[in-house]
């Protein structure tokens, strides 16, 4: 009978918990009214939620900033670390215990001033963390300086007369920093925001998600091209892997290559077919194409590209730490440091 019993629940399924946006709230977040990072909080809630990964297998880890508060918000494990340190943090967290979820949260202020050295070196090492760039181009909550992705010329508190300095570029660094994915959305645009979320969770190794937003107190209407629906559908390409790069609100232009560069043109006119435009592969280990992509931006007449520009596999580092540990175990006589002791020679001193 006993055995029957334990037979019929080894049968039955295992129990798969639901979770909700709720799941993943906690406090009152404070920003300012109409701050970017109310909505990227809304479609990051939901995105886990959507992911499955139970609160307390997640951890959110961030820097200093306005957006640096975001652990405050959310129902997991999370720690608000130093200026600039958020990923080098969160690369120790992963490598001790690699089964957890690590979501790092960064400004452009605090992940590439400050931070940029931990920035690149974590792309670099592919360490398995998602990593969030909010980007607003400007430094928030010091009031108003400029940043490093604000613009040439850029007015600000900290550069009265304008910047003389050309900025970072995100998806460059990244993709100069051997970057394996990199992914880009606006703030306001949710149920997209929530796809690229997911898209780098289902990633293995460093993913980067830029994150276009506003500071509606020192920096409103930076990404107002692409900020509002009706903006994106003239001013935005949205990239999928294996489709045809075509945009404009009835799919009317598309993006062809004119030597080493693209084109913008228009389908159907001057003899331009559907045929001729090019087709995204976020896959291809040559990032050549993926880069172009990466950099047009509306100044130059080109679209700004959302979606997962990059997406390709290599060795995660915290993996292969943990393999090499495992195998020099193997090699060694001692596993223990009371082992290690008694390894070599030992002398009892007696009085």
């Amino acid at each position: 009978m006993e055995e029957n019993i334990q037979t019929a629940a080894q049968e039955q399924p295992a129990t798969t918990v639901k979770y909700t946006a709720n799941d993943f709230k906690k406090g009152q977040p404070r920003w300012c009214p109409g701050c970017g990072d109310h909505a990227f909080l809304n479609s990051f809630q939901k995105a886990m939620a959507e992911i499955g990964v139970p609160p307390y297998e997640t951890v959110v880890i961030s820097g200093i900033g306005c957006s640096s508060r975001l652990p405050y918000y959310v129902n997991a494990y999370a720690m608000q670390t130093i200026h600039g340190r958020a990923a080098a943090i969160a690369t120790g967290a992963k490598i001790a215990n690699p089964e957890l979820t690590i979501w790092q949260v960064s400004g452009d202020g605090d992940a590439l001033a400050i931070g940029g050295n931990h920035f690149i070196h974590a792309m670099r090492r592919n360490v398995n963390l998602n990593m969030i760039l909010l980007n607003n181009r400007i430094y928030g909550l010091t009031k108003g300086q400029y940043s490093p992705t604000s613009p040439r010329g850029f007015v600000s508190k900290s550069s009265p007369y304008g910047t003389v300095e050309d900025p970072f570029r995100p998806a460059e660094l990244c993709f100069g920093a051997r970057g394996k994915f990199f992914a880009r959305t606006v703030a306001t645009d949710g149920s997209h925001t929530i796809r690229m979320l997911k898209a780098a969770h289902n990633h293995k190794g460093a993913a980067v998600c830029e994150i276009l937003q506003n500071c509606i107190i020192f920096n409103n209407g930076i990404h107002e091209s692409v900020y509002t629906q009706g903006g994106r559908k003239k001013n935005a390409i949205y990239l999928e892997h294996g489709k045809p790069l075509v945009f404009g609100e009835n799919n009317e232009f598309g993006l062809v290559q004119e030597g080493f560069g693209l084109k913008v043109v228009e389908i159907g006119k001057n003899g331009y077919t559907i045929d001729d435009v090019l087709i995204h592969d976020a896959h291809c280990e040559d990032d050549t194409l993926q880069l172009k992509l990466a950099m047009m931006d509306t100044e130059k007449g080109f679209p700004v590209a959302l979606g997962v520009i990059r997406d390709v596999e290599g060795p995660c580092y915290d993996e292969e730490v943990n393999k090499q540990i495992e195998e020099v175990k193997q090699q060694k006589k001692y596993h223990t440091f009371e082992e290690l002791l008694e390894t070599n020679d030992i002398w009892e001193v007696k009085e």
